[in-house]
């Protein structure tokens, strides 16, 4: 349900902030969607950014932006009916934090590939409880903070106060795991009224005649039996018909043959299943031929091949856990998964082996009788979902690669502005001072096609470091042409600094590429001019449009680079007197007659 987390969010970003701060906010976070998909995949970093963003613009405090989008989406997902499921919970708030994973665990089959975090309660009093919240999405603890606080105030009309008592991570297998122990404050006396009369009730029932651990089993043909040790102390009479007789469980740990699949991220330990007793568990039983442990000892050696278990010795049991105070254990009450007739017999099982008095029969029957059409129906569904993904995935690739092309061929904020609707003539504009500077490698020659293939080499490596360059100095590469590069710095952003930071480019260009040294055995030789003054500039072209400058100024960096010596930075005057004064060393040229021009005062860049 990341997805439509992040609708909730563009949704109400954009009916209480408005159209123009949420496209600043998804320019701000360098988001590449305009529209989000409930069903599409995201980046888990990706509502974050945008809380960063939206602090960042607003000038409000992240978190507060993050505990927003937590009520955001309570907000939006009620739009949709799932504040009926949270009502339909329990009579108190308590009652709904206690099915939080059995929401998650239903809202599953909608949402196949959702995330969900495991919550339990401890230390449950009339003036609130602690929830334990664990997540593999780091970072989103306010988020949570945000939704509890909105479920509590408008499904349960009650004001809830939240403490973060500690925060650390965890790691669940490979995956890391955030663990936050919250105090909630709220008033619970109604809550702990029904608890404690229902306790007062049970000891009135417990006046009743105790009955065996074996009319117990019957009626829970597979119930398992588990101590503080995690000792498997009985099982369901079910248990001796389908297990391998050799390697029955009884006085085994429990983690030997049997796996837990839901909830998910945690380990099978007592606490949790102390902890756990309002959620749904789902445990894998495998029945004795290739025990788990054994598994798990083979895989972690290197060089053995993997054990590879038959699907038909495994048994899907779902069900509660349940503490019997007076023996001071664990009761597994759990039926089998079945999903058709079929697999009953796989199994080797018969519905003579399921609860009389659970469901489980009707729903293997009904399943026969609906389960061919039903799972056509599920796995075309499946299947294009994930050709939806894999589309989406190619698009993103695809608009990427469009994004790279397009700001190669001009800059970024020019590319935005023709995206928005703008026309190529709108982008022309005219700046009243700029400078250019053209670059040109001296010294190569290509008579032959190893040497012309050389040559290329070497003005791809040598070109490569400029890329850089003009990265680092935010300038603008205009174009190259055969041994010509082309850089501009005063537009399309404007930047008074623009000759101070143009005669640092051409010294650094000078710089990278003093040690470079060409297949002949000659160093890379470069002829540096650079002019300053006014230009237009705009996009040109429809095929294949660039962003260009046009006017003299252009014309007389030409001929600065022309005129210049092989090694040397031939500035104009008009250059030179934009230059702040002493900070760089020059040298006059005197004045050198320039084609088109006439005589012209020109000075050498000598440094810094």
């Amino acid at each position: 349900m990341y997805g439509m987390l992040l609708e909730a969010i563009q949704h109400y970003i954009q009916l209480e902030y408005g159209e123009e701060l949420w496209k600043e906010i998804l320019k701000t976070s360098n988001c590449k969607y305009t529209v989000f998909n409930t069903h599409q995949i995201y980046s888990d970093n990706l509502a974050l950014e945008l809380g960063e963003a939206c602090a960042k613009i607003t000038g409000g405090r992240y978190n507060d932006f993050i505990q927003y989008f937590g009520k955001c989406f309570i907000r939006f997902t009620s739009k949709f009916g799932y504040d009926a499921t949270v009502k339909a919970t329990g009579r108190f708030f308590t009652d709904f934090l206690e099915s939080v994973d059995n929401i998650h665990h239903q809202f599953s089959f909608t949402y196949p590939k959702m995330k969900s975090p495991s919550m339990y309660l401890t230390e449950i009093d009339e003036n609130g409880c602690v929830l334990v919240y664990r997540s593999s999405r780091p970072g989103y603890t306010h988020y949570i903070m945000g939704v509890l606080e909105y479920c509590a105030e408008d499904f349960f009309q009650m004001k809830l106060k939240i403490t973060i008592l500690n925060e650390a991570n965890s790691a669940s297998g490979s995956k890391k795991q955030v663990l936050v122990n919250f105090r909630l404050d709220f008033d619970n006396r109604a809550y702990m009224e029904r608890k404690n009369q229902k306790d007062v009730d049970n000891c009135r029932l417990a006046k009743l005649a105790p009955f065996s651990v074996d009319l117990f089993i019957s009626l829970f043909p597979f119930a398992l039996l588990i101590d503080r040790n995690l000792q498997v102390v009985a099982v369901g009479e079910n248990y001796s018909t389908i297990w391998n007789p050799n390697e029955l469980c009884i006085n085994k740990r429990v983690t030997k043959y049997f796996r837990l699949r839901r909830p998910k991220g945690i380990y099978l330990t007592w606490r949790n299943l102390k902890n756990l007793q309002a959620v749904i568990f789902e445990m894998e039983c495998n029945r004795g031929y290739d025990n788990f442990e054994t598994v798990r000892a083979a895989e972690s050696k290197e060089g053995e091949d993997t054990i590879v278990i038959d699907p038909r010795n495994y048994l899907l049991l779902k069900g509660q856990m349940k503490h019997i105070v007076e023996i001071d254990c664990i009761v597994f009450l759990c039926s089998p998964i079945i999903n058709d007739i079929g697999e009953l017999t796989s199994q080797s099982l018969f519905l003579d082996d399921l609860n009389f008095h659970g469901l489980s029969r009707e729903m293997v029957l009904a399943g026969w009788q609906h389960n061919s059409k039903y799972q056509t129906m599920f796995d075309k569904a499946e299947q294009n979902a994930e050709d939806l993904e894999q589309s989406h995935e190619l698009l993103d690739q695809w608009k990427k690669r469009g994004d790279d092309l397009l700001y190669s061929m001009m800059p970024k904020a020019i590319a935005d502005r023709l995206r928005t609707g703008a026309s190529a003539l709108d982008t022309c504009e005219s700046f009243n001072s700029v400078s250019i500077l053209f670059c040109e490698l001296v010294g190569l020659q290509a008579e032959t096609v190893k040497e012309t293939m050389e040559m290329v080499s070497t003005m791809n490596e040598v070109f490569s470091a400029f890329d850089q360059l003009m990265d680092k100095f935010k300038v603008y590469k205009v174009e190259t042409v055969d041994k010509i590069y082309m850089v501009a710095c005063g537009a399309p952003e404007k930047n008074e600094r623009h000759a101070e930071i143009m005669a640092n480019v051409a010294l650094s260009m000078l710089e990278v590429t003093a040690n470079m040294v060409i297949p002949s055995g000659n160093g890379v030789e470069l002829k540096i001019g650079i002019h300053s003054g006014h230009a237009v500039a705009g996009v040109v072209g429809i095929k294949v449009p660039r962003y260009c400058f046009f006017g003299d100024t252009v014309n007389t960096a030409s001929r600065m680079q022309s005129s210049s010596e092989a090694g040397k930075i031939q500035l104009s005057s008009d250059f030179q007197k934009l230059l702040p004064e002493g900070r760089f060393r020059l040298d006059s040229r005197g004045r050198v007659n320039i084609k088109g021009k006439g005589a012209m005062l020109t000075y050498w860049l000598l440094g810094k």
